[in-house]
């Protein structure tokens, strides 16, 4: 085997570059580093000689040590460190893919290491792939306590941030840093029960717990000294939210002006319009929104309900409402796709009424969009849909009094608060009403948008017939689209969904060029239709209508039809490939079906191995149809950041707090924050900068 010689190695980085470096991660201070809390613990407290590590090697990592009886770099396959180390009795292999010279350096002939890692079979025998080693002397003793490992960013090592975070806890000021601030007065029979460390001692045992220490419960996150930490954590954020609710009363809505006398009545001339009774759940969340817009303050509301409940008819009322009083509506939706079906159907309700709906986006053209942006700031344009385009600097409203947001969560935490901060006036903030047609699980609720008002339309409209859910293997296919066509000879309609446009060579899934291509063959004698996102939207639009009036049979589509017209006739769905698609994906697609009076069925066609995840997502989906159950189970499986879109932000939103394992906790913070805003506002302040600092405003958002 050919080696090479060593390279100079490289320089480690001075104390001032690990300075300036933890700084620039927010790590630069005592406290910042002490609660900077480890994401998981490696137990060095047990060694192993190489024989017994290799008998225990199927129970996951072992320690054991050795001296390097063999240190070579190789080059088939490919470049690669292999040192082997050997005991009174045994040998054992190391192989590194990457490393740098100063490592090599580390692991010459002769040394003594002691390395950590899972032993598996390699080529040349059992072997250890990138374990943690240390260069020590043979009787070096072994720590005392669990070895922490934290979240590191590019240049800082698990060295370098284990000896920061020693030396900010052994700083004189810890005392103070970690001080208890919640006087125990304050506190419940619940919050006593979880206060069972003092903050200090939490904090000192998290980074150094002891050999003896529950090491499952460490690693869950179930431990009092967690426990504690979370507590705090939550308490911070229930104070945050509820300030920012004291804020928004203390602001100024839309004033109530005289109603413009050509759209007095609006709101009830739509209401006649309608070809249809709103239901008992539309009246009343519709009941509250209208007192809301009356409100001194700015409303703030969130809107949820169910796919297919009708929040788009209730967020229309609310425009009819502000447009009466002659102020403009903005409704903003993430994609273009959902916004343009929100303003194909707010032109078909509002339009006949003599009210201009204006569309902006920002692929229109420079002219389109320079004209648009001139009827908005005139005041001609009176509802204006759109996407974030709405939000932009050279937008500029004569009168903006409502701002609707649909599937807010799909924007990221900082576009939220762009939002919040550029649909305000000078001498007034417009209301909000937010909606989602993904229901959110009430522990993200209580935690995230707890500075909303929250109005669930929890009924159906009438006529609506439950979703009759299959699941069928792709090696039925032929079986499946035998029955598309009996269906279709009753003169039903039926989407048929797949997950790519194209061809994708890691993923290998059927597109849905080559399915529509198929089923335009086998149903020759049917109208078949592809629908894709890169359609223009004019194209788009037509292919909708013409399916929405019985002129195509069979709509084959991507997810763009995840949310758009409906299609009473379409009473069958098929999703290709359902295993690839998350819950509240499936769930928003299915209810494009059972808007009629016929039986709907959706058919979710899989392939073959599924990962326990999918086949438990898939079996969910068939058995329950609830949004909120899906949604908490969607919850369970992505968390928080994902939902919510804080990770479009790179912001985490709690660090140490799982809203699903943590639930409980979520009670006791809320109630905790309350006593404490009325009765100690003055240690509000100590408590917010400890645990929130400058990430206050994305709890708000």
């Amino acid at each position: 085997m050919r080696t090479k010689p060593l390279p100079k190695s490289a320089k480690t980085p001075t104390r001032v570059g690990s300075q300036a470096l933890l700084e620039k991660f927010g790590l630069g201070s005592p406290a910042a580093l002490a609660l900077h809390l480890p994401m998981r613990y490696e137990d060095e407290t047990q060694l192993w000689t190489i024989e017994d590590a290799l008998m225990k090697s199927a129970s996951g990592a072992v320690q054991t040590q050795g001296t390097v009886i063999r240190s070579q770099v190789v080059y088939r396959p490919r470049r690669q460190l292999l040192v082997t180390i050997a005991d009174d009795h045994s040998e054992l292999n190391l192989r590194w893919l990457n490393f740098y010279p100063s490592q090599q350096k580390q692991m010459a002939i002769g040394a003594h290491l002691r390395v950590r890692g899972e032993i598996r079979d390699g080529y040349l025998g059992p072997e250890m792939v990138h374990p943690t080693v240390r260069a020590i002397s043979p009787d070096t003793p072994l720590p005392k306590s669990l070895t922490p490992v934290y979240s590191v960013a590019a240049g800082i090592s698990q060295t370098m941030i284990r000896k920061a975070v020693m030396g900010a806890l052994s700083d004189p000021s810890m005392h103070t840093v970690l001080a208890e601030i919640l006087p125990k007065t304050l506190l419940g029979k619940a919050a006593e029960g979880v206060m069972q460390f003092t903050l200090r001692d939490a904090v000192m045992h998290l980074h150094q717990p002891p050999a003896d220490a529950d090491t499952d419960a460490l690693m869950e996150r179930t431990h009092p000294a967690w426990r504690r930490v979370q507590l705090e954590e939550l308490l911070a954020q229930q104070i945050s939210l509820k300030q920012a609710h004291a804020v928004r009363k203390g602001r100024s809505s839309p004033p109530q002006i005289l109603a413009n006398k050509q759209t007095a009545s609006l709101t009830q001339q739509l209401l006649s319009a309608l070809p249809f009774q709103l239901t008992a759940a539309q009246r009343s969340v519709w009941a509250q929104i209208s007192d809301d817009l009356r409100a001194s303050f700015p409303m703030n509301r969130l809107l949820q309900g169910d796919v297919g409940s009708g929040k788009t008819i209730v967020a229309a009322l609310a425009s009819a409402q502000m447009v009466e009083r002659s102020y403009q509506v903005a409704i903003m939706a993430p994609t273009e796709i959902l916004a343009e079906q929100h303003y194909l159907k707010f032109k078909e309700w509002f339009e006949p009424l003599g009210i201009s709906v204006l569309w902006l986006s920002g692929s229109m053209k420079s002219k389109d969009k320079k004209q648009a942006q001139e009827s908005i700031e005139s005041g001609q344009a009176h509802i204006v849909v759109g996407t974030h385009a709405l939000i932009q600097e050279a937008v500029h409203f004569a009168a903006l009094g409502l701002a609707v947001i649909d599937e807010q969560h799909r924007f990221g935490v900082r576009q939220r608060l762009e939002i919040s901060q550029r649909i305000g006036s000078e001498t007034y903030y417009c209301h909000q009403l937010m909606m989602s047609a993904t229901p959110i699980p009430r522990t993200l609720a209580m935690t995230y948008y707890a500075d909303l008002d929250v109005s669930v339309i929890d009924e159906l409209p009438p006529g609506r017939k439950p979703i009759a859910t299959k699941l069928v293997k792709d090696g039925r296919r032929q079986e499946v689209i035998a029955g598309l066509e009996q269906w279709l000879q009753k003169g039903l309609q039926a989407y048929w969904v797949c997950p790519l446009i194209e061809e994708s060579e890691a993923l290998q899934l059927q597109t849905a060029v080559d399915s529509h291509a198929e089923l335009a063959a086998v149903l020759s004698q049917y109208r078949v239709a592809l629908i894709h996102g890169r359609l223009k939207a004019e194209e788009k639009a037509s292919i909708m209508a013409n399916f929405k009036a019985g002129k195509i049979d069979v709509l084959v589509s991507t997810t763009v039809i995840e949310v758009g017209v409906d299609v009473p006739n379409a009473a069958l769905m098929v999703i290709e490939h359902a295993e690839r698609f998350g819950y509240a994906q499936i769930h928003q697609l299915r209810g494009r079906v059972g808007r009629g009076s016929a039986d709907s069925v959706c058919i979710l066609m899989y392939s073959e191995p599924l990962s326990l995840a999918a086949k438990e997502r898939l079996q969910t989906l068939r058995e329950v149809s609830d949004g909120f159950v899906i949604a908490e189970r969607d919850l369970a499986l992505r968390g928080p950041g994902e939902l919510l879109g804080a990770k479009q932000s790179g912001e985490a939103m709690l660090r140490f707090v799982d809203l699903q394992r943590d639930a409980w906790l979520i009670q006791i913070a809320h109630e905790l924050a309350e006593r404490l805003l009325a009765e100690h506002p003055d240690l509000v302040k100590a408590h917010l900068g400890r645990w929130v600092g400058s990430r206050t405003e994305f709890l708000k958002a």
